[in-house]
C-alpha cells in the first residue's frame, strides 16, 4: 500500500528520519485490540506488538499506539509479528477519559483531519452531548462536522439544524438520511486522498450504515435500533482505519455510551463562546455562574437571552474538569510519596552499617 494513500507527508518523513537510520519502516495503525495492532505498511498489513523497551518507557496508556497513529516498525519479530519501536508525534487526536473511575486518557483516534459527530434525529438527538463532542474535538485539534442522520423521520428538519447551530456556531451541519440517501453527497467534500475522517457518535445513530453508503458496499455490519428508545447495540466492536476506494481514510469507532472530558484548556471557551462573552460582564472575575451575585450569565438566562440548559451544561462540564484535576493532583501526590519513600529506603539500605 502506498504511504501517500495512507496520509504520509513531508513533515512525517522528517520526523521519521532517526527511525529510518535504524533500519525501521513507517506504518500506520489500522486496528488495535488489547495492545495487538494491525499495521498498514507499503508491503503488507502485519499484526504487531510494541517492543519491550517501548513498554518500559511508556508512562501512560495514551503513549501507546492508537488507531491512526504513524509508527516506526521492525517488520519481523517474535512469533512472526512486526514490532513497533516508536510512535511519531501526533498532529491531532480525539481523546476522552477512560470509562469508569480510572483516571487515564484514552486516545480514540489520532492524526484526524475531520470528525463527523453523528447524531440521530430520533430519541438520540441531544445537543448537550454534541457540546461535549465539540469540546473534545477542538481540544484535540480536529475540525468538527455535525451530521444529523435519519432526516427521513421528519418533514422539516430545520428546527433541529437551528438548535445545533445555536450551540455550534460556525460548525458545518448536514442533515442526511442513509435510508433515502439524501444529503450524503455533501459529505464527500471532507473526504479526499490523504485526508482522515473519524466517525463518532452513540450506539444506534447509524454510523455503520453511513460508512456503508460512503463506501458504496455493505462492509460494516448493521442492526436495527429499538423502537421504544431509539437505542442500538454496538455493531462495531473495535476502532478501525478504513482506506476508502476513492481516496481518503475513515476511522470507524464503537458507539460511545459516555464521553467524559480529559482536558479542555481553551476548547471549553471556544465551544461556549456566548457564555464567555457574557462572563466578561460578571462582577467576579472567577465567577462560576452558579450562586455568585451580579452574574451576567444567570442574568441572561433570567431575561431569556440564554437557554438555561446551555448554562447548566457549561457549569456541569466545569465541575467535571475540576473533579478530574483534583483526581490528577491526588494521584500525582501519591506517586511523589511513593517515589520519595522508595528513595529514602534505598538511602537507608545504602548507609546501613555492615556487620
Amino acid at each position: 500500500m502506498d504511504l501517500t494513500t495512507l496520509g504520509w507527508s513531508d513533515d512525517l518523513a522528517r520526523h521519521f528520519e532517526p527511525w529510518r537510520d535504524q533500519g525501521l519502516t513507517p506504518g500506520r495503525v489500522g486496528h488495535e485490540h488489547q495492545h495487538i495492532y494491525r499495521v498498514y505498511l507499503e508491503d503488507g498489513e502485519p499484526l504487531a506488538h510494541v517492543s519491550g523497551r517501548f513498554r518500559h518507557l511508556a508512562r501512560t496508556a495514551a503513549e501507546y499506539p492508537a488507531v491512526g497513529d504513524w509508527v516506526a516498525v521492525q517488520p519481523r519479530g517474535q512469533h512472526h509479528r512486526a514490532v513497533i519501536q516508536g510512535v511519531l508525534p501526533r498532529r491531532s487526536r480525539f481523546s476522552r477519559k477512560v470509562a469508569g473511575s480510572t483516571t487515564d486518557e484514552q486516545v480514540v483516534a489520532a492524526n484526524v483531519d475531520t470528525v463527523f459527530l453523528v447524531s440521530g434525529l430520533d430519541r438520540d438527538f441531544n445537543p448537550r452531548r454534541i457540546e461535549r463532542y465539540l469540546v473534545t474535538s477542538w481540544e484535540g485539534g480536529v475540525s468538527p462536522v455535525v451530521v444529523l442522520n435519519k432526516a427521513d423521520l421528519h418533514d422539516d428538519v430545520s428546527p433541529f439544524v437551528e438548535e445545533i447551530r445555536r450551540v455550534a456556531p460556525g460548525v458545518p451541519i448536514h442533515a442526511v438520511s442513509c435510508k433515502s440517501r439524501s444529503g450524503l453527497d455533501e459529505l464527500s467534500q471532507y473526504i479526499g486522498p490523504g485526508r482522515t475522517v473519524a466517525m463518532l457518535g452513540s450506539s444506534g445513530v447509524g454510523k455503520s450504515t453511513l460508512i456503508n453508503r460512503v463506501l458504496g458496499l455493505e462492509r460494516q455490519r448493521t442492526r436495527e435500533v429499538r423502537e421504544h428508545d431509539s437505542r442500538g447495540r454496538h455493531t462495531t466492536s473495535h476502532r478501525e482505519l478504513i482506506v476508502l476506494p476513492a481516496g481518503g481514510l475513515l476511522v470507524d469507532t464503537p458507539g460511545m455510551r459516555e464521553l467524559q472530558l480529559w482536558e479542555a484548556t481553551t476548547a471549553l471557551d471556544e465551544t461556549f463562546g456566548d457564555i464567555r462573552a457574557l462572563a466578561e460582564r460578571c462582577h467576579f472575575r472567577d465567577c462560576r455562574h452558579e450562586t455568585e451575585p451580579r452574574c451576567a450569565v444567570r442574568e441572561a438566562v433570567d431575561q431569556g437571552h440564554l437557554a438555561p440548559e446551555r448554562r447548566e451544561s457549561y457549569v456541569r462540564l466545569l465541575r467535571e474538569l475540576d473533579a478530574l484535576d483534583e483526581r490528577r493532583d491526588a494521584l500525582a501526590l501519591a506517586e511523589r510519596k511513593r517515589t520519595d519513600k522508595a528513595a529514602h529506603r534505598a538511602l537507608r539500605n545504602f548507609y546501613k552499617p555492615r556487620g
